[in-house]
């Protein structure tokens, strides 16, 4: 019988064994790929091709998947790196990571049509920053120096927020005034991490405010969660999602903080023979910009390696809708739900 909360796989044959009389499973975390704010992205690109059509262009990587960048590519989607690589007056989308508001100020500039798919839950940590920053507060913003959304964050009230990474980067900090003084924190962190962090601010700012609920998003904690609970079950992770998926690499640290090796690919042509070596239980998750159908060439090539069981470990139901930017929901008046 399966832990509690696994639910068999029907369409492996019960009682079927591979020719090398070996049985080998596959456990697949649930809530796993895409979160709603992926979703929300990646629809305002299709739905602006299919409205204004190609091309479109598309300041950053609208979330960070390879395999999403280059189909939306394919449709008529033009990726850049900065505004000026736009044509003056042309129809811009903003990523799903937010932008500062010097981006913006650079798009009136040059007349772009602005489309906004920054998450709504990166929003609210901008909204946290700027309204601190009015109050007088000193911000920490606790986050990765170079990610998109650290950036765009960091943008909100540059004078007033310190960026921090680590515990010996709050060791460090000088703070001007210590009774005036909060934290903000990129959405795609490590819970445990961030835990310790906060941990050792409130220990040297005990007046340290913070936000009144917790800028980690949903699908961040959620698949955590999952990670950690099946880890005790497996003898490797396999997570689907791209490098640069801060996402994706936490689910990697989580598991291996657990004492289980952990392997982020982009996709199953980077499996290799030594990540499943003496691995009779391999857990299978992805990321949240990571999309279903890579995880499920993934559980194909995995049985052809002798991995003919598959249980899936739900830990927890997912039923979140964020509806599109203004401009475009009155073109598609509906709301779009994440259910994994």
């Amino acid at each position: 019988m399966p832990p509690a909360g696994i639910a068999v796989d029907p369409s492996v044959p019960a009682g079927f064994v591979p020719a090398d009389g070996t049985t080998k499973k596959i456990i697949l975390l649930k809530p796993r790929g895409f979160c709603a704010g992926v979703v929300r992205a990646i629809d305002v690109v299709k739905i602006a091709l299919d409205l204004y059509g190609a091309p479109i262009y598309v300041r950053k990587e609208i979330v960070h998947n390879r395999h999403v960048v280059d189909e939306l590519r394919q449709a008529g989607a033009i990726f850049v790196e900065e505004l000026s690589e736009v044509p003056e007056g042309a129809r811009v989308i903003f990523s799903a990571h937010g932008v500062s508001p010097a981006v913006w100020t650079d798009a009136r500039e040059r007349r772009l049509q602005v489309i906004d798919a920054t998450c709504p839950l990166v929003t609210k940590v901008h909204i946290e920053a700027v309204r601190f920053a009015k109050q007088g507060y000193t911000i920490v913003l606790i986050g990765h120096r170079d990610h998109d959304e650290v950036i765009g964050t960091l943008g909100e009230a540059p004078e007033s927020t310190i960026l921090v990474s680590d515990v010996e980067d709050v060791n460090r900090l000088q703070i001007k005034d210590p009774e005036r003084v909060v934290y903000l924190t990129q959405t795609t962190l490590s819970l445990d991490e961030t835990k310790e962090i906060v941990t050792r601010l409130m220990e040297r700012f005990p007046k340290i405010k913070g936000p009144k609920s917790q800028d980690i998003c949903y699908a961040t904690e959620n698949r955590q969660l999952a990670v950690k609970a099946v880890a005790p079950l497996c003898r490797a992770l396999l997570v689907v999602g791209s490098q640069n998926s801060s996402n994706s690499r936490r689910l990697v640290e989580v598991c291996e903080k657990a004492g289980v090796p952990a392997y982020l690919l982009d996709d199953c042509s980077e499996v290799r023979a030594e990540m499943l070596e003496g691995v009779d239980t391999v857990a299978v998750t992805a990321g949240a910009s990571a999309p279903e159908h890579l995880v499920q060439e993934l559980i194909d090539h995995l049985r052809t390696q002798g991995y003919t069981d598959l249980e899936e470990a739900e830990i927890k139901e997912e039923d979140v809708r964020f509806t599109l930017p203004s401009d475009l929901e009155k073109f598609t008046p509906r709301l779009h739900t994440v259910r994994t």
